[in-house]
Formats: C-alpha cells, sequence, structure tokens
C-alpha cells in the first residue's frame, strides 16, 4: 500500500492509528506545498466543493435479529433493543458504522476489521436485563466489560442464589455514571467485600462530595498544635468502670 509522488512509489510509514497517518499526510503536503510557488494559483483554479458533500460510505439493508444485532461484512453490531426484528439501514465509512431507523441515527460504532467479532453496547441492552435480570449472568455484553466485572459476576452469580439481581442493579448505574468511575467504585466496593449496588452507590457518592474549602490560619494560631489524644487512657478507664 502506497501513494504516487512524482513517478516514484513512497510506502505508507507504520504508524499507530488513523489519526498519526492523517498527521504525517498533512506534514507531508504542507512541505510539499513549500516547494511549489504555483501552489495558490492552482488552488485558485480548483472548482469549489460541493455544498452537500457525498455520503462517502457502503449502503447496506438489514434486519434486526433477536438479539438486538445486525450483521456487517462479517461481523454484529447492536442495535437498542426496541428495534428488533425492524428494518434498518446500514451506512459504513472507513471508520464508523452508523445504523439508522426511518433516517434517525439509532447506533454508531467503531468500524470492526476482523471477522466474526460482536461489536456490542452496553446501553442497548440495559432495559432487557432489567426486565429479565437472570440473562445477566451469561451476556456476551457483560462478559466484555473487562476483569473488575467478570469477577463481580463470579462472585454475585455463583456465591448468591439471588446474585443476579444485584449485578443487574449495578449494571442500571450506567445510566448516570460513566464506566469507568463506576467500574472503579466496583473495585473498590470488591476490595472491601461488598460488591452490592447500595455500597457501589455510596462509594460514587463519596467521591462526587466536594472537600471544603481550606480556610486560612491566623498567624497567632499558625505555630499551634494539638497533641493527638492518648486512647489508652480511656480504656483505663473503662476498665475501672466495669471492676
Amino acid at each position: 500500500m502506497g501513494y504516487v509522488r512524482r513517478n516514484a512509489l513512497v510506502p505508507v510509514p507504520d504508524v499507530a492509528c488513523w489519526e498519526e497517518l492523517n498527521a504525517h499526510l498533512l506534514g507531508w503536503c504542507s512541505r510539499d506545498r513549500e516547494r511549489r510557488p504555483d501552489w495558490d494559483k492552482e488552488k485558485a483554479a480548483l472548482r469549489p466543493l460541493p455544498e452537500h458533500p457525498a455520503d462517502c460510505a457502503i449502503i447496506r439493508m438489514a434486519v434486526v435479529s433477536k438479539t438486538a444485532l445486525v450483521t456487517f461484512d462479517r461481523n454484529r453490531y447492536s442495535v437498542p433493543h426496541q428495534y428488533v426484528g425492524q428494518k434498518v439501514m446500514i451506512k459504513a465509512t472507513w471508520n464508523q458504522v452508523r445504523i439508522e431507523s426511518a433516517q434517525e441515527v439509532i447506533a454508531v460504532h467503531q468500524r470492526c476489521y476482523g471477522r466474526g467479532q460482536a461489536i456490542l453496547e452496553l446501553e442497548h441492552y440495559l432495559p432487557v436485563l432489567a426486565q429479565k435480570p437472570r440473562a445477566a449472568k451469561n451476556a456476551a455484553v457483560v462478559r466484555q466489560l473487562g476483569s473488575v466485572w467478570e469477577e463481580a459476576r463470579e462472585v454475585l452469580c455463583r456465591h448468591r442464589p439471588d446474585g443476579y439481581r444485584e449485578l443487574v442493579k449495578i449494571l442500571l448505574l450506567h445510566r448516570s455514571y460513566p464506566h469507568h468511575v463506576l467500574t472503579a467504585a466496583l473495585k473498590e466496593a470488591l476490595a472491601l467485600g461488598r460488591p452490592t449496588a447500595t455500597v457501589v452507590r455510596q462509594i460514587l457518592l463519596n467521591a462526587s462530595c466536594k472537600k471544603p474549602p481550606q480556610l486560612p490560619v491566623s498567624e497567632a494560631l499558625a505555630g499551634y498544635v494539638v497533641e493527638a489524644a492518648d486512647l489508652a487512657r480511656y480504656h483505663a478507664l473503662l476498665e475501672e468502670a466495669s471492676q
């Protein structure tokens, strides 16, 4: 793969992402512009861009499966569950797969160039999990959330008869908190040995509380040191009172 420059094939550089490649090509264009004194004249002779740019996308029609998935290019992408059984339009660009129903975008995914992959969005399945919490025990969308969630699933679903209900209550907190914030709170709850929705919610609330502002200290009190209390004295008093 490469691009042609003055009758010479220049290979595409080894980059980590499309953004890095675009930055490289933009730099190449800028250097080439400096070498061409007639650049502005050539630019003035170009035709203007169209008022409505063409949608550079591959368009396909699909029917949403019972598991709220549509198939495109040998991969499956999730949509909100209420569209099960409906016909939708898939618009795939080089980096995105947009899914539309009645000209409304209902799902956007990063395009996958692998094969046989399932690209799932948890938000699409939350209403179903709320109605059928037992499905959370083996749901693929839950299994892909990461090691913290897998540990919580094991702890709750294997050691508690109704643990799947508690797991769903924690999952539903995604409606109010970002995934990375909720995952950090769940990890803390697991460390405490209390992976419940109540504990996770309290950890989230504690983290959101603002610390009170630090008040200025007068010079007269700046050097004053308060000694720590000797709690052993209280233990001695308790022992005397119990005799």
